[in-house]
């Protein structure tokens, strides 16, 4: 199929106009921003300095930190990919995206979105060696396994969306199509087309249960066998240790699966547009905000190692 405008010119290619949120008062706009930058500024800073205190400090040269700044490099691009544009949004009213700009824009928010679900699955993955086969760990988890481990995550991750993206910038567009979000999503740029969307939207589909129930199912297996292995513990602080190792990636999980139910209820709660763009927003944003935060507050060695660099 190819890709024209519908009310437009077969040779000019569509602007994208975002609509944002709907009924939110312009009066909110301001406030709202500043809500926004401060949250954008506190991930930069907290995954920055994670990513320097991991570099830095020789004790966190584990596996577990290498998994972590790669963690910590995706929270930085995934917002990236999407706040800047949120901001000006509220601040300029810039509301227009080239359809190369929008696209790329889908497809990033998308893949790194896909890395993260991967690189807690290959962090799982750690954990599980760590506490299940502590004596062939070393061996297990050598630098070139970590680094073969994290690439597969990214390179999985940066195919994924590929297909769907693809066959969504064949759609027929209006000249100027009105998106009804605050980026280009997926299912809000397929909306906004006036051809049969029931093909993209059934590929998108798709691939979002691949990229949830798949890397959560591994999630779970692995902690499964993590649990096992911790209950045959006969000391009570043998186990307690165990446990606190996971901990902070638990909670990182918990967070990315959380906001992923409570939008997939939404969508099928019918519930009112605003509210499927705001769950959006708050998934873009939230959770990278959690993840520096869990990890400097419940890591001992990390908050030791951010504490000397401060120092220095």
């Amino acid at each position: 199929m190819e890709t024209i405008a519908c009310n437009g010119s077969e040779d000019s290619s569509p602007i994208f106009y975002l609509v944002g949120i709907p009924s939110l008062p312009k009066s909110l706009f301001l406030p709202i921003f500043f809500v926004f930058l401060f949250l954008y500024l506190l991930i930069l800073l907290g995954n920055v300095l994670i990513l320097l205190a991991v570099v830095a400090e020789p004790s966190l040269h584990k596996p577990m930190y290498f998994f972590l700044i790669n963690l910590s490099a995706l929270d930085i691009l995934f917002t990236t990919t999407t706040v800047p544009k949120m901001l000006s949004l509220l601040l300029l009213g810039d509301r227009f995206l080239s359809f190369p700009a929008c696209f790329l824009q889908m497809y990033l928010f998308h893949s790194f979105s896909c890395s993260e679900a991967f690189i807690l699955v290959v962090m799982a993955y750690d954990r599980y060696v760590a506490i299940c086969c502590p004596l062939h760990y070393p061996v297990l988890m050598t630098p070139q396994t970590n680094a073969t481990l994290a690439a597969c995550a990214w390179l999985t991750a940066l195919l994924l969306p590929i297909p769907a993206v693809v066959q969504t910038s064949h759609l027929a567009f209006d000249s100027t199509a009105h998106i009804y979000h605050c980026f280009c999503d997926h299912l809000a740029v397929v909306q906004a087309s006036c051809s049969d969307t029931m093909p993209q939207t059934f590929m998108g589909f798709c691939i979002a249960m691949v990229v949830s129930f798949l890397p959560l199912l591994l999630v779970l297996l692995s902690y499964a066998h993590i649990l096992a292995s911790v209950l045959r513990i006969s000391s009570r602080e043998g186990r307690s240790k165990a446990f606190s190792t996971c901990s902070s990636h638990l909670l990182v999980v918990g967070t990315y699966y959380s906001s992923i139910a409570i939008a997939y209820v939404a969508y099928r709660a019918d519930l009112p547009l605003d509210f499927h763009i705001m769950d959006n927003v708050v998934y873009a944003i939230l959770t990278p905000v959690f993840n520096p935060l869990i990890y400097t507050l419940r890591n001992k060695d990390v908050k030791a190692a951010i504490t000397r660099m401060a120092c220095l």
